[in-house]
């Protein structure tokens, strides 16, 4: 097959199966070189996501000297054409001929790495690092360090853009004299005119830092080294004013990074003169992102704040700057900062460092009262009762799922003193979702101290998430409501919610109704068999006499649900009387219904009470007038048959 050949355009290759198993693997090969020459951009793509396939068909040579260049020649095509190619080319790597042939790929790469479109470079940018990680040491150096210098100095800003992501990943393979020429590479990237460019190189600069630092050691870190010469000048050029927003948002990450890679060298604590005095030009960096004049820019140091902390929490002292500079953005004009701020609050209240312990100014300003140095989260403690008083419903109700996580760091007493009001300012928030939010995360409170305390403030939240107008609300309180039985306690749950566990049964939405049959079995599970007898099954005895046959169907499943949870004997006694006579209802959904939970009832009931009280009512349901009915009796039947069947073995 020659590729070079002209294509019939008579011939309806694209209607042709690509997958034809009488067609040979030459002829499915020449099918698809002629669907990436037509004119069908369908069919193109088809044909570029079979190019392991054309491959195959090919050889080890012929894709080398035949198609690799026909693809070359074909890079003007269409964006979704480009993006399937430039996916597939890192997935011939064998069919090339294995690592010794790979740099065979890369003159392909390096034009879809120029393409305009960006999922074509990123597509390509993938390929190109399979690749590269496949490559040998000489090849490595010589042709794909090539190629990225070229692409990084290439006059079209798309390339410089490809470039920026691969000198980050290609470093640690470099010679030595080609890690310098890279250093100049980046440099230039995070200085281009195109904003664009410096954009994508803030991007990466961290993760350049990162592995400069890794290869390189404390003696990059050196008043003279690598990164205190060229890596923090980009770092506080690519944070100033003078930069668009897109490159200011990378300005967190990168100080993340730098933290990660500094605590990663100096893993015993003892930072040197000349490493303090870089911690001390970058930390300014972050704080500088807290007073920012773009709102996205801030937002993003909020979203990452916890990871700030994370980089710097052994570094001395950084937590001096740093946690005042996270209260200010927890005092942010923006909501969408204080909300995203407040979300971290439990992971930056995890600090094990100490910071100088804060008062209230009349101003709301938090000022230094003396030297005492306390933990992190003793300091912020006292900003959640402000929070709570947020205008915004978002930041109170972030704050009420991440608030109740201080608990177990700051122990019982301080819980009580500092944590436990405005938990209960947030059970009576006017905003439902602020008390759900509340609830659903009172399990680590409950460990400190137990709920005795918020008891009497969570039975009426409870009460009104459960009749709250949005059924979405209703149904994520049902589904708390065994975590809640569990930590208030059989008698307080009995006396006050037990019943309006079982009310939920007769809610207008049919997914609330099926949540609450579930809710009952999980109690009965937590409580007991006695306890449901009494509490439970009076009432849903009285709601399989409903006049609405909805309700008589969620009474049904119900005791189903149930049965799998309670003694045999009381299942005989007190809910499978009442299953078989709700057989005999008018309803044929309630009768298929009954058909269905028996099949859950008749294994906890026993063989005997199968024979003699389920089996006839299922011969009776076999022979009704619905085909449904009809259909699920005899299912349970012939599943129950051979369980039996099987217990006779």
């Amino acid at each position: 097959m020659d590729i070079e050949e002209e294509v019939d355009p008579n011939k309806m290759i694209v209607d042709t199966p690509l997958s034809n198993a009488a067609a040979s693997e030459e002829e499915e090969a020449r099918q698809a070189i002629d669907m990436l020459r037509g004119d069908d951009v369908s069919g193109r793509v088809a044909a570029a996501n079979r190019l392991e396939s054309v491959a195959s068909a090919l050889g080890e040579e012929r894709t080398r000297d035949e198609l690799l260049p026909f693809l070359t020649d074909g890079v003007d095509d269409e964006d979704e054409v480009l993006v399937a190619i430039a996916s597939n080319l890192g997935k011939l790597i064998e069919h090339v001929g294995g690592p010794a042939h790979a740099h065979t790929l890369l003159p392909c790469l390096e034009l879809l790495l120029t393409v305009e479109e960006t999922a074509v470079r990123d597509a390509a940018s993938a390929s190109t690092q399979a690749v590269a990680n496949v490559l040998p040491k000489e090849t490595f150096q010589d042709q794909y360090a090539r190629m990225v210098s070229r692409l990084a100095t290439n006059e079209w800003f798309t390339a410089r853009i490809s470039s920026a992501a691969l000198i980050a990943s290609a470093y640690t393979r470099l010679k030595e004299e080609d890690q310098k020429e890279f250093h100049s590479h980046y440099s230039s990237l995070c200085r281009d005119d195109t904003p664009m460019v410096r954009r994508v190189a803030a991007q990466y600069l961290g993760s350049m830092l990162e592995t400069v630092i890794q290869v390189s050691g404390r003696k990059c870190l050196e008043e003279e080294g690598t990164v205190t010469t060229l890596f923090i000048p980009l770092y506080e050029e690519l944070a100033s004013n003078e930069q668009p927003d897109s490159v200011r948002l990378q300005t967190t990450g990168n100080c993340v990074a730098f933290g990660r890679a500094i605590s990663e060298v100096v893993k015993d604590g003892k930072y040197t003169e000349s490493e303090m005095a870089l911690v001390n030009r970058v930390l300014p960096l972050i704080v500088a992102t807290i007073d920012d004049r773009s709102w996205r820019v801030r937002w993003t140091a909020a979203s990452k704040f916890a990871d700030v902390i994370a980089a710097f929490d052994g570094v001395p002292d950084a937590m001096d700057s740093l946690v005042p500079a996270y209260e200010k953005l927890l005092q942010d004009p923006e909501a969408e900062v204080r909300t995203a701020a407040t979300f971290n609050l439990a992971d930056v209240a995890k600090c094990k460092a100490q910071v100088p312990r804060t008062t209230r100014a009349p101003d709301d300003t938090a000022v230094a009262a003396d030297e005492t140095r306390v933990i992190v989260a003793e300091r912020l403690v006292k900003r959640i009762t402000s929070l709570t008083e947020d205008d915004s419903e978002h930041v109170r109700a972030a704050l009420a799922m991440v608030a109740t996580e201080l608990a177990p760091i700051l122990g019982k007493d301080d819980t009580i003193s500092y944590l436990v009001p405005p938990v209960l300012l947030l059970l009576r928030d006017a905003a439902s979702e602020v008390r759900l939010n509340l609830i659903s995360s009172l399990g680590s409170l409950n460990e400190v101290i137990g709920v005795d305390l918020l008891s009497q403030s969570l039975l009426p939240a409870i009460l009104d998430l459960a009749q709250d107008g949005k059924w979405r609300i209703r149904l994520a309180i049902i589904q708390h409501i065994p975590l809640l039985a569990k930590q208030l306690g059989k008698d307080f749950f009995s006396e006050k919610l037990a019943s309006l566990c079982v009310g939920w049964l007769g809610d207008d939405i049919s997914s609330i109704r099926q949540a609450a049959a579930t809710n009952l079995k999980e109690l009965t599970a937590l409580f007991g068999t006695d306890w449901a007898t009494e509490y439970l099954i009076p009432s849903i005895k009285e709601i399989s006499q409903h006049q609405s046959y909805l309700r008589r169907i969620t009474a049904v499943q119900a005791c189903a649900l149930m049965s799998t949870e309670m003694e045999a004997d009381v299942v005989i006694l007190e809910l499978l009387p009442l299953i078989l006579q709700m057989a005999c209802d008018l309803v044929p959904n309630i009768r298929f219904n009954v058909a269905k939970g028996l099949e859950m009832m008749a294994p906890v009931c026993g063989k005997s009470i199968y024979e003699t009280q389920v089996r006839p009512v299922l011969a009776l349901l076999i022979e009704d007038t619905d085909r449904d009915v009809r259909f699920f009796a005899s299912q349970t039947m012939k599943k129950m048959d051979e369980q039996l069947l099987a217990s006779d073995n």
